[in-house]
């Protein structure tokens, strides 16, 4: 029977301190916004016009951090037992969900059609998507983990299961998603023992695919030469985007312009409340105030990972791990994108973002973590090691 201990306070404390920031950024932020969303029609919309509401984006936010919060305690209430017994039908009623989104979806005003419209509310599959992955990779690998270092039962299974969820993302296309979800599922193999030469084979098949899509892909070419060829004045929707989230990041100078001061949010930067909220973020905090946001998602990573490394069983083990890198990687590469360090890619920064099905799903994510801290003997570790099976394998394996 698992000896239950006190739920990870520190990983707790720091899901807070990002959720805090977030609504306070979005009060501030997203005034441009609301004002756009409340009152169309208003020639000259201003925050003492009845018809204006300066606020909406913060009342949206909150009432969705609000059920985020409900959820995230409740699931951390839920031993991760049951969703290791349920990762197959929370799976596959992913995958379905992802199809749907295909024939029923709305663009929402993007390049990806990856929104369903239900009772007036958007929702991103894809979001939780990551959650039922990550599920259904822990339990394929623990059931199977004298084959994960093989390549016919090992390698060649995982990027089926992987490009199975894969594929009705890239259709859409949401090519961000695709990437983070591709990096959470080889974190996840890596840390049940894949080989490195598989990993290798691996990477240079998405390596190829990604050259594919570069060339064949109008957009995403467009976004590549934006980042690889900046220009100097861009005036194109593809590099719009990256110049503009450099002037804010670069205009918030090391301590920042002050809350509601900067200038970028005003129509300037496009998804200044979402994608590009820590650009937006910059220019108001300043280079000091926003380290302190990168290092929250070290920590997180930090404790994430020290949870995983006390884990009770593989399952729990391996979901740690892909929780946590999926919220971490995902957390850098916004950052990244936002400071010029990567292409735009279109994804979210968690708990911080506008944006109810990304901060719903992480919230989730950071509930099965807290639950797999309290059985966690070792939440204290500090170092993460990859799993070693001692049991032998079949001998029909150890050749592949």
């Amino acid at each position: 029977m698992d000896t239950q201990h006190k739920v990870d306070t520190q990983l707790l404390l720091y899901t807070g301190i990002l959720l805090v920031i977030g609504l306070i950024m979005i009060t501030s932020i997203g005034v441009p916004k609301s004002i756009q969303i409340s009152a169309p029609g208003v020639l000259y919309p201003s925050c003492d016009n009845a018809a204006v509401d300066c606020y909406l984006l913060f009342k949206r936010h909150l009432v969705r951090m609000f059920i985020g919060i409900v959820a995230m305690f409740v699931v951390a209430k839920i031993s991760f037992r049951i969703w290791e017994k349920f990762a197959v039908y929370i799976f596959g009623f992913a995958i379905f969900a992802l199809i749907t989104v295909l024939i029923l979806g709305t663009e929402n005003n993007t390049f990806a059609k990856s929104w369903l419209t239900l009772f007036n509310t958007s929702i991103q599959p894809t979001e939780f998507a990551k959650i039922a992955l990550i599920l259904y990779l822990s339990v394929w690998f623990e059931r199977r983990h004298t084959e994960t270092t093989t390549f016919h039962y090992g390698f060649l299974p995982f990027c089926f299961i992987t490009f199975g969820m894969l594929a009705p993302i890239l259709l859409q296309p949401d090519l961000g998603s695709a990437f983070v979800i591709t990096a959470t599922a080889v974190a996840i193999y890596f840390a049940a023992g894949a080989r490195i030469r598989h990993l290798a084979i691996g990477f240079l098949a998405v390596f190829i695919v990604s050259l594919f899509v570069i060339m064949s892909v109008t957009h995403v070419r467009q976004r590549f030469t934006a980042f690889l060829k900046p220009a100097a004045e861009c005036r194109e929707d593809y590099c719009w985007q990256t110049e503009q989230a450099a002037i804010a990041v670069g205009s918030g100078g090391f301590f920042g312009k002050g809350l509601a001061q900067g200038v970028q949010k005003s129509y300037w930067l496009p998804e200044a409340s979402e994608d590009f909220i820590f650009a937006a973020s910059a220019e108001e905090l300043g280079f000091v105030r926003t380290s302190i946001i990168v290092l929250l998602y070290a920590l997180i990573a930090y404790r994430g990972f020290a949870i995983a490394q006390g884990a009770p069983n593989g399952f729990a083990q391996l979901t740690a791990v892909g929780i946590t890198s999926w919220i971490t990687m995902q957390a850098f590469i916004n950052i990244g994108v936002n400071t010029g360090l990567f292409p735009t890619t279109g994804i979210t920064l968690p708990f911080i973002s506008y944006g109810g099905s990304s901060l719903i799903a992480s919230l989730i994510g950071i509930g099965i973590l807290l639950n797999i801290s309290t059985y966690s003997s070792g939440s204290h570790a500090g170092n993460f090691h990859r799993r070693r099976y001692s049991g032998a394998r079949p001998a029909q394996y150890r050749r592949h």
